[in-house]
């Protein structure tokens, strides 16, 4: 798949005029009240006609994506558990990833669940850090003009990407107007890699699981730390990895690899697409969406384990290769597969069984970096290293703890009242410094304090009588006293009621 240039097919207009680069430009032209009545109907797939075809659960029009067989249809029960624990993970986020990584993994092989991706995906991206630390970037650049030299190419290309879903079924519709500002604004956030045709599918995917500044900063996540130099001028990093891919398949299996070798069928000839697209091109929509989750978590060596199964059960036999008696043969079956091989239970569980880890994937990256400067000379693309997941991004890029941690809704002043239920005994150390003052403030002064003491607990404080600070015989006023009042601060703050970070699903 090649850069993108000024030739790419025909121009398509989107409805009510050209997308030019600004927000404002988005705005309907003179038949707005038109437009905007169809708007009103819910969704792009109405106001194209299609409101009377039905719709399946990915958002597709039911039967434009072929036969995908049976689907995996999780129980409910088990649907709400999955979901009540990828809550809990999610408002923990950092200890999660601090000391349970692996169970996080297990549980992305498991599928994360429909109402959570989205959210789930930021997570594991870092997206959602990259966001936080920086407030009304994107709409900065979504507000900026762009480079016209790529609006163009960006315009063309918007009613390719996945034409039969309900958010981008409509030329000029809400879907397409967001995929058009994601991807301008990645031109200006990286002016130097502009933009590749192959970054549209993948920011269309995002979109349907995100609003627009979400998608955006998992877009740059994935082409700066799961695939980086992947969408640069030369892709250099592509046809680097489709050496690693044919190197690893020699291991996997031996009879695709003789085949293809024989025929001398280049990598990039059957792979680039796969890769540089994540697969969103290739497999049926459960699959796509079960080798994303594993993605985000584990990094680029799920896309090279996805490719090396579908090498595997497309050419590894004598009896499979017996259709494939040439290169143009072999090509075209691997641009049909089987839907028995992309059914979404039997792809996750090949590829989860696949060994094949990042230590090989880099060890293999280094050889043929090495063999490309012996014949090719330095690569022209500096990319930055690749991170394999969300644990190497989240260790490459430490945050404040407190970016993911869930916030108290409901904040107490140190002063404030609290149910007499909620008492607690005073720390030692202020138990012990009240035990002092009280010492010397003699006989008269304790019971003098007495009466303050029941009072208190009268009234219900949430302050234990114990923790009414001493006071000065002489005068009988409070005496103030910095680590009584810090430590009563510190005490009613801890018994303040919090509740887990509120955060809506974007489904």
């Amino acid at each position: 798949m090649a850069k993108s240039n000024g030739e790419n097919g025909p121009r398509v207009s989107a409805a009510g005029g050209s997308l030019s680069g600004t927000r404002e430009s988005l705005a309907q032209g003179p038949d707005a009240a038109a437009t905007d009545e169809l708007s009103s109907l819910g969704s792009d797939s109405e106001a194209n006609g299609f409101a009377e075809r039905r719709i399946d659960k990915f958002g597709f029009i039911v039967g434009s994506q072929g036969t995908e067989g049976a689907l995996e249809e999780v129980p409910l029960e088990v649907l709400r558990q999955r979901e009540s624990k990828w809550l809990d993970m999610l408002n923990n986020w950092d200890k999660w990833m601090a000391k349970k990584h692996k169970k996080i993994r297990l549980r992305c092989q498991k599928g994360i669940p429909p109402s959570l991706r989205g959210r789930a995906w930021q997570y594991l991206s870092g997206g959602k850090v990259k966001l936080q630390q920086n407030p009304g970037k994107f709409d900065e650049l979504d507000m900026s003009p762009g480079d016209p030299k790529w609006l163009d190419v960006i315009e063309r290309d918007l009613h390719r990407q996945f034409p039969f879903h309900e958010m981008f079924v409509s030329r000029g519709g809400h879907g397409q107007q967001d995929l058009f500002r994601v991807l301008k604004a990645y031109t200006l956030y990286r002016p130097e890699e502009g933009y590749c045709q192959a970054q549209a599918p993948i920011a269309a995917v995002l979109l349907m699981h995100m609003p627009a500044e979400q998608a955006f900063w998992c877009l740059v996540q994935i082409c700066e730390k799961y695939l980086p130099g992947y969408y640069s001028e030369k892709l250099e990093a592509i046809q680097l990895d489709g050496k690693i891919l044919f190197s690893l398949l020699q291991k996997v299996s031996p009879v695709a690899h003789r085949h293809l070798s024989r025929h001398r069928i280049d990598p990039l000839l059957y792979m680039t697409e796969w890769f540089m697209c994540a697969f969103a091109r290739t497999l049926p929509w459960s699959s796509v969406l079960r080798v994303w989750d594993m993605f985000f978590c584990e990094g680029v060596k799920i896309i090279f384990r996805v490719g090396l199964v579908l090498l595997k059960h497309a050419l590894g036999s004598p009896e499979k290769l017996k259709a494939c008696q040439g290169q143009y043969e072999t090509i075209e079956r691997l641009r049909t597969l089987s839907p028995r091989i992309m059914q979404e239970a039997f792809l996750v569980q090949e590829v989860v069984e696949l060994p094949v880890t990042e230590r090989q994937i880099e060890r293999e990256h280094l050889i043929q970096l090495r063999r490309w400067q012996e014949t090719q000379g330095e690569l022209q693309c500096r990319s930055p290293p690749r991170l394999h997941g969300a644990k190497a991004i989240l260790d490459a890029e430490p945050t404040p703890r407190a970016a993911l941690q869930p916030s108290p809704s409901i904040r107490l002043p140190a002063d404030a009242p609290l149910s007499s239920k909620a008492k607690s005994r005073p720390p030692k150390q202020v138990r012990k410094e009240q035990q002092k003052q009280t010492k010397a403030s003699g006989p008269l002064d304790k019971s003098s304090a007495t009466p303050d003491a029941t009072e208190v607990t009268a009234t219900g404080d949430a302050c234990s009588p114990q923790d009414m600070p001493p006071k000065d015989p002489a005068s009988h006023n409070p005496v103030p006293n910095d680590l009584v009042s810090q430590d009563l601060a510190h005490q009613c703050s801890r018994e303040s009621l919090t509740s887990q970070e509120s955060e809506d699903t974007y489904l």
